[in-house]
């Protein structure tokens, strides 16, 4: 992977107004002005007293000057972005002057980070550094990128000082309710929804794993034998941390069946090679604690996401669920096949690129159920044979009918019966409603029996919806 980079664009209307003019003009200092420029060198050479002394000295230094200016206001007005990387922090070059014509400042340079409100009501963003500071109107700063950036300064500059009111605005924009995907929050109470309290003690920040390959950012979530963390990699990949440890009271056997899953969870997941699947990157025991290194997948679970958003349109549900019923697929198609045995909202990241990422699996919820007395997966989405240890491939297709009716309703199926989101939504197409009927129909004789069988049904939503539309 690429060494991680962050980009905040910065273009006021000044300069977005500037680069636009200096476009338009392009032909004339690109093309007209340098050829100016050679036509009258070349009339001072083949006829050298035919203009004034003032004039060869004169023509040319303003040709030249109104080239370079030309390039340099274009520079000024095009690289608008501050750019953050674990070396430091490049800023935009209108900010020259105010940082004393230096543009690469290291972490160490930055001391504080600050907001303040101007006169005018609008807010700025305030950057000190050692001597310097500099100001970014926050009105021209996109939220998830300026998330990414002070993400990126807990990461390469943990001795910069955030101010009060720049730790609520972090806050504002993890659970920011505009449509844009916030995902320092994708992990946050998901354990919290999964697992009981226990005496359990997570990692530390700044803790380091595997000789210092691994270095804990920020605990994400955590509770009963487990957490989740956001962690650097070699110093420079952001990953996600799994780590779930073996109850010290707990019996040999029980011991012993807990590595054999925990093994079979790393083992099984290392095989799979999906773009809508988490990659597992690295599994390893330290401490008598189980680590699962997972892709940092950028997005929100789907569950948050309708907590903010409320239900969804048909049209982005049935779009969802081909995606969900494709993973399905892909896992039962498995030899052995692989039940998930969680499949909900939660489990689910909705990208910023709109594709739907699973991010976990049951194996690991079947040792903290065990070890802790809990339930695996969610009671809504549990279904009846799961609920009685013999989970199958339907007991997936019966979660996925779940999360379609969760999806479009906003509201949790009830436990161990048939979802009829209709009755909630009245506009929803009497196809769609059967469909998640027949996804979570109680007796396995009534269920749709495969993920491919679930596919063209999907599809066929799709197309009713599509040409309903028109």
């Amino acid at each position: 992977m690429a060494e991680l980079s962050i980009k905040v664009g910065y273009k006021t209307p000044i300069l977005k107004t500037g680069y636009v003019a200096m476009c338009i003009l392009f032909p004339i200092w690109t093309i007209l002005l340098p050829a100016s420029l050679g036509v009258f060198i070349a009339v001072s050479i083949s006829a050298p007293h035919s203009l004034s002394g003032l004039a060869n000295i004169g023509i040319p230094l303003i040709l030249i000057s109104s080239i370079l200016l030309s390039l340099l206001f274009t520079a000024l007005t095009d690289e608008t972005h501050l750019t953050a990387t674990k070396e430091g922090v490049s800023f935009p070059l209108i900010f020259l002057p105010r940082l004393g014509f230096r543009r690469q400042w290291r972490w160490t340079d930055l001391r504080e980070l600050d907001v303040s409100e101007l006169r005018s009501g609008r807010m700025n963003l305030i950057m000190r550094l050692t001597g310097k500071f500099a100001a970014f109107d926050l009105g021209y700063l996109k939220n998830r990128e300026l998330e990414e950036f002070l993400l990126a300064a807990d990461l390469w500059g943990p001795q910069c000082q955030k101010s009060a009111d720049l730790l609520e605005l972090q806050k504002r924009l993890q659970r920011s309710p505009t449509g844009e995907l916030g995902y320092t929050k994708m992990w946050e109470d998901e354990l919290n929804r999964r697992f009981h309290a226990t005496a359990f003690i997570p990692l530390e920040v700044d803790c380091t794993l595997q000789r210092r390959k691994y270095k804990i950012i920020r605990q994400l979530a955590f509770g009963g034998l487990s957490a989740i963390y956001l962690a650097q990699k070699d110093e420079i990949d952001l990953v996600v941390l799994k780590e779930a440890m073996v109850p010290a009271n707990a019996t040999l056997e029980a011991k012993k069946q807990s590595q054999e899953l925990l093994n079979r969870e790393s083992q099984m997941l290392f095989c799979l090679h999906h773009p809508n699947i988490a990659a597992v990157l690295d599994y390893f025991v330290e401490d008598d604690r189980h680590y699962l290194v997972l892709e940092y997948a950028r997005g929100q679970d789907l569950k948050q996401f309708v907590h903010q958003h409320g239900h969804q349109k048909q049209e982005t549900v049935v779009d969802w669920g081909i995606q969900i019923a494709s993973i399905l697929a892909f896992l039962h198609s498995r030899k052995p096949p692989i039940i998930h045995r969680d499949l909900t909202p939660d489990n689910l990241i909705l990208q910023n690129d709109g594709t739907i990422m699973l991010i976990d699996f049951g194996i690991a919820n079947e040792f903290i159920g065990t070890a802790t007395g809990t339930m695996v997966g969610k009671q809504a989405y549990i279904a009846p044979e799961q609920l009685r240890g013999k989970a199958n491939l339907q007991s997936d297709l019966y979660a996925l009918g779940g999360t379609l009716h969760f999806l479009l309703t906003a509201v949790d199926p009830v436990p161990l019966s048939e979802s009829h989101p209709r009755s909630i939504r009245p506009e929803i197409a009497d196809s769609f409603d059967q469909l998640v009927a027949e996804l979570t129909a109680f007796e396995l004789e009534r269920r749709i029996t495969s993920a491919n069988q679930a596919l063209p049904r999907l599809k066929e939503v799709a197309d009713f919806l599509s040409v309903k539309a028109k």
